[in-house]
């Protein structure tokens, strides 16, 4: 046997322990009550405010690992485990522990002629795997979640984040330990192998769903290896279109801060689109802005004459997601148009309009096809903490079971309740 052959079959043993350890918590799941599971969410909230300082020292390893490797600028952004995102961490644990748990909730019952009741039971998914990069926020996030809505969860974070993920791992132990739960419904795998996330992918006995989050190579792996079902969490290539009716001063603010609040988040605007009618009046004031936060212009033929700091853009800015201080210009002639370049371009994800016209906002929102359509709002509002869901295991651009960003609700199915006294079918 060689000593690859020897690997993967360790990788193999690992993987099948995982799957069978998650599938027996996600049973005992099934008994726990919402206080046992808020509990739990809540000791992690108070372990990662004493703990940060030990935090902070593992991600500090691998923040100077990613930058030796030239790991670009919005990805560290997104690995860094700052003070503030770690209390932001904390607050997002304290509102999922706030919110009413969804397991047990019964739809409307209905009465059948013969008097059976029949009404819908929310339950977990199951077992739920989720494979993601950079960002170990994440974690704590996936964690909180699928603990909340009763799901017992597999964690399998960057190589990058690796340190920071299995400190983080570590406090959902102590949690989970404090409040009496099953240490194995949230496992965080501690291999960087490759060959691990393949196994995960194909665990169909013991893993309900998979749930991604990463960019376009990750997916297409899994879209092509994975036999356990996936709620995908595509890229975010954002659009804002400034409708003819917009307030300016409102269009500029918002159009400002959707592409520079954070370049890194999925919801950052890529592409701004502005109706012909007022472009001149928009354009000049708000490329001065983008420049001087440093943010590269790319523009169509006619946003070039009026801003002659961009250069011209092709279908490939169109179509890309940046995450960098790059933006996409595109001067349209109608609200038609610019739905059209959406439609054509866009990943799915948030798109936004500026405008005073309750007609265009209606438009908009009815007709564009993505999974958060936004009025007179910026696209990094596309967040689970910003919709009150406490945080989101990702932004689903599906269109089963789960879109937009995935709370409590979307890690739940539901099964057919029946009850009756003695009905027999005639």
């Amino acid at each position: 046997m060689t000593t690859e052959t020897s690997k993967n079959l360790d990788i193999d043993t690992q993987m099948l322990t995982y799957g069978q350890q998650a599938k027996a918590a996600a049973r005992l799941l099934m008994r726990a009550d919402d206080k046992q599971k808020s509990a739990a969410l809540l000791h992690i909230a108070r372990t990662l405010e004493t703990q940060a300082e030990q935090l902070q020292a593992e991600n500090a390893l691998d923040l100077q690992k990613a930058r030796d490797n030239g790991l670009e600028a919005a990805m560290l952004d997104r690995l860094t485990l700052s003070d503030k995102a770690l209390g932001l961490m904390a607050t997002g644990l304290r509102q999922i522990a706030a919110l009413e748990d969804p397991v047990g909730s019964r739809s409307e019952t209905r009465i059948r002629p013969n008097g059976m009741q029949v009404s819908k039971m929310r339950i977990p998914l199951g077992v739920i795997g989720i494979i993601y990069e950079s960002r170990p926020n994440v974690t704590i996030d996936a964690a909180a979640l699928c603990l909340k809505s009763g799901n017992a969860a597999i964690l399998r974070g960057g190589s990058e984040a690796f340190r920071s993920n299995q400190a983080l791992g570590k406090i959902i132990q102590e949690g989970l330990a404090f409040a009496g739960l099953p240490a194995h419904a949230v496992q965080t795998i501690n291999t960087t192998d490759r060959a691990a996330v393949g196994r995960l992918i194909t665990l169909s006995d013991y893993v309900d769903v998979i749930i991604p989050r990463g960019g376009k190579g990750l997916i297409r792996r899994l879209e092509a290896e994975a036999t356990v079902p996936m709620i995908r969490h595509l890229d975010g290539n954002c659009h804002v279109y400034i409708d003819r009716a917009a307030d300016l001063e409102m269009a500029h603010a918002i159009a400002f801060q959707a592409k520079t609040y954070r370049y890194g988040v999925c919801g950052s605007m890529e592409t701004l689109l502005v109706h012909q009618d007022i472009a001149e009046q928009v354009l000049p004031r708000l490329a001065a802005a983008y420049v001087e936060k440093g943010v590269a212009l790319r523009g169509c033929p006619r946003t070039l004459k009026l801003v002659p700091q961009a250069t011209a853009a092709t279908d490939e800015d169109w179509a890309t997601e940046y995450l960098a201080p790059i933006l996409a210009i595109r001067i349209v002639d109608s609200i038609d148009d610019a739905m059209t370049h959406i439609a054509t371009w866009s990943s799915g994800h948030t798109e936004a309009i500026v405008t005073d016209s309750v007609s265009a906002a209606n438009r908009f929102q009815r007709e564009v096809d993505s999974s958060s359509v936004y009025v007179n709002l910026p696209t990094v509002f596309a967040d689970g903490f910003e919709y009150g869901l406490g945080a989101e295991i990702g932004i689903s651009t599906n269109r089963l079971h789960a879109r937009g960003p995935v709370g409590l609700e979307g890690l739940t199915t539901y099964k057919w309740v029946l009850e009756g006294n003695g009905q027999l079918r005639g």
